[in-house]
């Protein structure tokens, strides 16, 4: 029964905001006259001490004692004797839990969003070097458009913008203080509530006992957040994972983040990248988990919310490795400019900018689309680009084109003349650069 029912097995890593809760909890209990003074500073001192005990390995964990909350109030009252049971008035280990737990994921939530910040910067610091080359853009993982490298990298920078913003959203919501919600019904006790909140930077004391006891919302929430992440994490770790491939050869990856084969000597492979691409279905495992755990249970605790933490851990354990090690991936890897500079005008890029170049002079779009179809069926059976046409040719399809159409032929051209906002262009990706540089500083 308690290797069953045991929680100290996961949740020691609770100790520090459960002894910050506690000595919350015991300033108020001061404020409020059901303590004194002098056992709430006894209660606050020995909690620091207790914490240093649990943090230097020193204390024994049984799975007798349960969970870390038993641990450190059974660590207490042998300390302090009455005083220490004292601690515990006008709580339950729900509201205590509950407490622990949203201090805990409000850390992971500010932890997690310096990480991303790193990632996002690791990006734009590649911005001044790779301004000046232009990338093929993919549709259906075939060529579609030409866009400047860096419209790629900002693109990520998007997508994790979008991450911080829901982790923060998501802290928003999660700042609310159980404290004095107790089991599920409040206290007949003159709690003060409001002091507690305070203390511990919560926003306010959550106005309903019932729902504050047993709502893990917040953790669905975060691991959904997170679930999120690791598909960003791992799209952009299969991007470059083909890139690394001698059939793209768009990148080189630093040694240190690749490894050998235990058979083939001339392999270096992506691990880390594979990795990170691996890790993601633990996260999205875990956000499912939390949503299977929650759907069916009854106002208010119940002990099945014991099992929100692992799947909670897991989550943050995994994308915490990963943010880890990605900002020096990205930072460090080296592009290919030789080998992407040669192979820039395959597949002809510059296809929908001559179409555009059409519609400009009057072609109607479809008809335009019709007609660089058949030109580029026309490249391709005399194994040429369409900046190889004459402008004769070009004209016997489209009489009004002129020899400006030039201007926009070849993948560079065609890259250049990208203008609308957001735009892959290396005009408008400087813009976008240059913003992103001021906001992430």
């Amino acid at each position: 029964m308690e290797l069953f029912t045991e929680s100290i097995s996961f949740d020691v890593r609770l100790a520090a905001v459960d002894v910050q809760g506690s000595q919350a909890h015991a300033s108020m209990l001061a404020k409020v006259g059901l303590i004194s003074h002098d056992e709430a500073e006894q209660i606050c001192s020995g909690l620091t001490e207790i914490l240093g005990e649990i943090q230097r390995g020193e204390m024994e964990l049984k799975t007798s004692l349960e969970d870390i909350h038993m641990h450190i109030e059974s660590a207490l009252i042998r300390r302090l004797g009455d005083v220490g049971r004292k601690l515990h008035t006008g709580r339950s280990r729900n509201d205590q839990v509950a407490t622990d737990l949203r201090l805990y994921i409000r850390n992971a939530i500010d932890s997690l969003d310096e990480q991303l910040l790193a990632l996002q910067r690791a990006f734009v610091s590649r911005g001044d070097r790779d301004i000046t080359l232009i990338l093929p853009g993919y549709t259906h993982l075939q060529r579609a458009q030409p866009v400047n490298a860096v419209h790629y990298w900002l693109a990520y920078c998007e997508k994790f913008q979008r991450d911080r913003e829901r982790l923060a959203d998501c802290r928003k919501r999660l700042n609310l203080s159980p404290l004095g919600a107790a089991a599920l019904a409040g206290s007949t006790l003159p709690l003060d509530r409001e002091f507690t909140a305070q203390a511990l930077n919560f926003s306010q004391p959550a106005a309903n006992s019932l729902d504050i006891s047993s709502d893990r919302d917040y953790l669905a929430e975060f691991t959904s957040t997170l679930a999120l992440i690791a598909v960003h994490l791992s799209g952009w770790a299969e991007e470059w994972i083909l890139w690394c491939t001698t059939e793209f050869g768009f990148l080189k990856l630093p040694d240190k983040y690749t490894t050998g084969s235990s058979i083939m000597p001339q392999k270096k492979n992506p691990d880390v990248l594979e990795l990170i691409r691996g890790k993601s279905a633990r996260v999205i495992a875990a956000a499912q988990q939390l949503f299977v755990l929650l759907k069916g249970l009854p106002m208010a605790y119940n002990r099945d919310l014991q099992e929100d933490k692992l799947a909670a851990f897991a989550a943050f354990d995994t994308i915490d490795a990963c943010l880890q090690i990605a900002p020096a991936i990205v930072a460090h890897a080296e592009l290919n400019r030789e080998r992407i500079s040669s192979r820039i005008e395959e597949g002809f890029l510059d296809a929908t900018a001559l179409m555009e170049y059409l519609i400009k002079v009057g072609v109607p779009m479809r008809t335009g689309h019709e007609i660089v179809g058949k030109l580029v069926a026309e490249c391709e059976s005399r194994s040429c680009r369409l900046a190889d046409l004459t402008l004769a040719e070009l004209q016997s399809v489209a009489p009004a084109v002129n020899e400006d159409i030039f201007q926009i032929l070849g993948a560079e051209n065609a890259a250049q003349a990208l203008v609308t906002f957001g735009s892959g262009g290396t005009d408008r990706v400087r813009e976008q650069l240059t913003i992103w540089q001021q906001k992430l500083g």
